[in-house]
């Protein structure tokens, strides 16, 4: 009978649902392979018995100088997925994004009752530019999810192409750069100044903070005011604060080297893929990338490589345009190497020279 009261909406989703595998090799979260040692230092400045900083300012004013933007021009949350509500919630649907990407944004915006308008992307994993502009044209959606590195294809898009789209649309437009930092290509909160409508969300989930869950969306004075005020109050716990403020004050040339070691890792894992003839390997900006073996069911080789000890991420026939492809993680030197000799004993083939 209680069912009976739950929403429609919601009955009909289906829940996020994290897979937990213990084994020698995780490579199927996106999670930096690097972490970092909480000092007692800063724990003893966390009182149990106070609500934490509701405008979280110490650690909003460290990032700003990260980001090069005014303190009033971040937002904060837990993690990307409370903003996506927010910003869903502050503007309403529809919401367009393409597919397939970052999954939350279309349940978060079912869960709000919003329409949805998912436009697919080209074979090249591009944005299909033209058919998003004809549906902005059309349908008029009043925000747009634009995940740059996008996940899970692992691409950057072009720079060109979201430009065009910021400016053809009357709604707002969000560029989710969770994994801008593995990227050559520039971050668009350079261009915050140049248009009414673009906001840039960014985490630290993926260099090393992924416990924390924070996240954050910069742009507009005037807009990041209007979201703050459906936030709810003391939002961003104190050890979460604390933490960080205390680890991005003194570890920012730790946190440099490791981003550039998972970038060196990827080029290293991605280059001895591509000298097997069983496998393809597709271009990657992120600190994951997507293979598709080509002699058997992706299911089959995620099987295979789970039973030997590495967990890696498997779409299988739910997402049609990634259909037997696996997306796997870039680990440790150690855990990738461990991962490559798994691959090769499992595809049992010769490598081309």
């Amino acid at each position: 009978m209680l069912v009976s009261l739950i929403k429609q909406n919601v009955i009909n989703l289906s829940a996020y649902k994290v897979n937990d595998f213990e084994c020698k090799a995780k490579l199927d979260a996106n999670e930096s392979p690097f972490g970092f040692d909480i000092s007692p230092e800063a724990l003893n400045l966390v009182k149990t018995n106070k609500y934490p900083d509701p405008e979280a300012r110490e650690l909003r004013a460290i990032l700003s100088k990260m980001w090069d933007v005014p303190p009033e021009n971040i937002l904060h949350g837990n993690g990307s997925d409370e903003l996506i509500y927010y910003c869903i919630m502050a503007t309403g649907g529809p919401v367009l994004y393409p597919t397939p990407t970052f999954v939350m944004y279309s349940i978060i915006a079912k869960s709000l009752s919003e329409a949805t308008l998912p436009i697919a992307l080209n074979e090249d994993f591009e944005l299909d530019t033209d058919a998003i502009i004809k549906t902005i044209h059309k349908k008029n959606p009043r925000i747009i999810f634009i995940s740059s590195p996008n996940n899970p294809t692992g691409n950057a898009f072009a720079v060109e192409n979201i430009h065009r789209i910021i400016m053809e649309s009357k709604g707002l437009v969000v560029v989710d750069e969770a994994y801008q930092s593995f990227s050559d290509k520039p971050s668009f909160v350079s261009y915050i100044g140049n248009y009414d409508n673009l906001v840039v969300m960014k985490t630290l989930s993926k260099i090393g903070f992924a416990a924390l869950r924070l996240g954050f969306v910069i742009g507009r004075e005037d807009i990041i005011k209007e979201i703050n005020k459906l936030r709810l109050p003391y939002n961003v716990n104190s050890l979460s604060q604390t933490i960080a403020v205390d680890l991005l004050s003194k570890k920012q040339s730790e946190l440099s080297e490791d981003i550039q070691t998972i970038i060196s890792e990827r080029y290293r894992l991605m280059e001895r893929l591509n000298e097997f003839n069983a496998l393809r390997v597709y271009p990657s900006d992120s600190n994951f990338f997507l293979i598709k073996p080509l002699r058997m069911k992706g299911v089959e080789l995620y099987s295979k490589l789970l039973e030997s000890g590495v967990a890696v991420k498997s779409f299988g026939a739910a997402v049609p345009a990634l259909n037997d492809c696996l997306r796997v993680t870039v680990g440790t030197p150690e855990e990738n190497t461990f991962f490559l000799n798994c691959i090769e004993k499992i595809l049992n083939t010769k490598r081309t020279t």
